[in-house]
């Protein structure tokens, strides 16, 4: 009966359609929130229930407000739509799976759909389940989209994310009929989000641009007036400097899309790019701005009449129901993850006058940021970590954030590297040590050398090394000269002939690690770096490759590499007499490990 019901109302809404002659639609959009759930700027500064007395970006409190004013302001139909990645950036997304926090907070703030990104892959597909389920358990949701996700039957590590969609819990694609609108929306997760997801295992994807013709089809087949892709695939600009990326690509192949809504490569797109008569859109990162777009429907034509991001900054008063619901989770993370390590929220642990920036999207190869992180990981290895380390290194890929001018707390320096998970209940990626020989030191750092090219993440920063090279030389001939450098300025020159047995103990974060240990297969199989312990054994298990900062205790205490930035910047000293560490002044400027030279005979 309640079938026959909704078939009946579905008809007598398309009838009332066609007799009408305009339909006003407007669409809110935001994408790559990252848990960015406080504005930023740094947190310290952010007042969300005053105005015009702070210099902060972003905070759900005051997003909620724009989408409540826009909701009361529109005529006709409006609707709030994110695109993916809307977990994994901050402190946030440390009790997610037992709290189900932010998918609630952002039913309560009143978005009506998202879709899964690659990030909210990032510690597998049964965290993911039971992060959704938990927060379906404990209130409202938004619709979910898993878009071109594919299941594997053999394999239990994915039976969670398929049972939410065999309970509606999330969805394909989704109809939504407002104010006699039959909207159809579909989401795709694109070619290089899924090369970004190598945590999603089992989990497979189908192709992107098939996938989207055959929603587009079962949509057009339910009679929808306007059919919309969310798409957290991206956007590209050509050498030429035009735009182009898979959704462009996708905006070409696809015919009957009316709306693509980007994600993924964190664009701010201050006006849609229109492809085949599909506009485009896409608004920046971390809830800087919400992208308006602004619809007239009529006799099945769908015309733009205006687009605009929205900036979310001290300018908006901030929602006191949302902002109260954030200081409550708030108070839950001080309590289960930074008291235990000493820590408090809203305490200042460092300060800095100069911005420090630099990650993959950004001009990396020009980062202070960088060596920080790296220098960070070098000074707290060798203080805590036992035999300490020759070499620190740390990918551009997962430098998440930049530190801004201001007085940092222990969130701020969190969100610098935001990524990862341990073995323990502390956040991030445990810091993990190799040993090489100098050959395979010397090959490792050719490969890099040129593997950022194909992807930025890939770009490194080091600390406790000093290389020469010359760039014009071919693959694996351009480093001339290393050399280890100790804290006390002693200098060690390495022999990368194959005569040298010697070991080097290099540390990065255990997905760094990993990394290293197939880089076979990104030389196309002319090296092979195998990794040892320090007795010179061959690691087995890159598990086992995880540094005890602390030997006198039962288990492995891993270190983390936000845990070793705030320890580093607390060690710096006070030089304004304020009683908060400074950030030295030589960071100031990029530190380069890599000594440029040509003038080899």
């Amino acid at each position: 009966m309640k079938r026959l019901l909704g078939i009946i109302f579905s008809f007598i809404s398309i009838i009332a359609l066609n007799g009408q002659t305009e339909k006003k639609i407007t669409i809110l959009h935001t994408n790559d929130l990252h848990s960015h759930v406080i504005g930023f700027g740094p947190e310290l500064a952010y007042t969300p229930l005053t105005v015009n007395d702070d210099k902060t970006i972003g905070g759900f409190a005051r997003i909620a407000t724009i989408i409540k004013e826009e909701k009361e302001r529109n005529g006709g139909t409006t609707l709030v739509i994110d695109a993916g990645d809307f977990l994994m950036g901050t402190l946030f997304q440390a009790l997610e799976k037992e709290t189900g926090f932010q998918l609630r907070l952002m039913n309560s703030m009143g978005y009506d759909v998202t879709c899964l990104g690659n990030h909210e892959f990032d510690f597998g597909p049964e965290w993911l389940a039971s992060t959704i389920s938990t927060a379906h358990d404990k209130g409202k949701i938004p619709s979910i989209l898993i878009g071109n996700t594919e299941f594997n039957r053999k394999d239990i590590r994915d039976d969670g994310l398929e049972k939410l969609l065999s309970d509606n819990i999330v969805c394909r694609k989704l109809i939504l009929i407002k104010d006699g609108i039959k909207f159809g929306i579909f989401s795709i997760l694109g070619k290089d989000a899924v090369n970004d997801s190598p945590r999603a295992v089992p989990l497979t994807f189908e192709k992107q641009t098939s996938f989207a013709k055959k929603m587009v089809q079962e949509l057009r087949d339910e009679k929808c007036n306007i059919i919309i892709c969310v798409s957290h695939s991206g956007l590209a600009k050509n050498k030429s400097g035009a735009w182009g990326g898979e959704d462009v690509d996708l905006a070409r192949k696809v015919r009957g899309i009316d709306l693509i809504i980007g994600g993924h490569t964190h664009t701010k797109l201050d006006q849609p790019i229109i492809v085949n008569g599909i506009p485009i859109v896409q608004a920046g990162e971390y809830g800087e701005f919400v992208g308006r777009i602004s619809f007239t429907y009529s006799n099945k034509n769908l015309k733009v009449d205006d687009y605009k991001l929205i900036p979310i900054d001290d300018k908006i008063l901030g929602d006191k129901n949302i902002n109260q619901l954030v200081q409550e989770q708030k108070e839950r993370i001080t309590a289960e993850i930074l008291n235990p390590l000493g820590l408090n929220y809203d305490k200042p642990v460092a300060e800095t006058q100069f911005i420090l920036e630099g990650n993959e999207s950004g001009n990396f190869m020009a980062s202070n940021l960088g060596p920080l992180v790296a220098d960070a990981i070098q000074y707290y290895v060798n203080k805590h970590g036992g035999k300490g380390t020759d070499v620190s290194m740390v990918a551009a890929g997962v430098l998440r954030d930049k530190i801004l001018v201001g007085k940092l707390t222990a969130p701020d320096i969190f969100r610098v590297m935001s990524l990862g998970s341990g073995n323990d209940n502390i956040p991030g990626y445990a810091l993990s040590r190799m040993y090489i020989t100098g050959k395979e030191l010397k090959s490792i750092l050719e490969i890099l050398q040129v593997a950022y090219k194909s992807s930025p993440d890939y770009y490194c920063y080091y600390s406790g090394i000093r290389v020469e090279y010359n760039p014009d030389k071919g693959l694996l001939k351009k480093i001339k000269k290393i050399e280890i450098v100790h804290s006390d300025r002693s200098v060690i020159n390495v022999d990368f002939s194959k005569k040298n047995k010697a070991l080097y103990s290099v540390t990065a974060n255990s997905y760094m690690v990993e990394f290293m240990g197939i880089i076979k297969k990104m030389s196309f199989g002319l090296i092979k770096v195998i990794p040892k312990d320090a007795a010179g054994n061959k690691i087995k298990d890159m598990k086992t490759a995880v540094i005890d900062m602390d030997e006198n205790r039962p288990g492995v205490q891993e270190g983390k590499e936000w845990l070793a930035l705030l320890e580093y910047l607390t060690s710096m000293q006070d030089t304004d007499g304020d009683k908060i560490p400074d950030i030295e002044q030589k960071y100031n400027v990029p530190i380069k490990s890599f000594i440029q030279v040509k003038a080899y005979k």
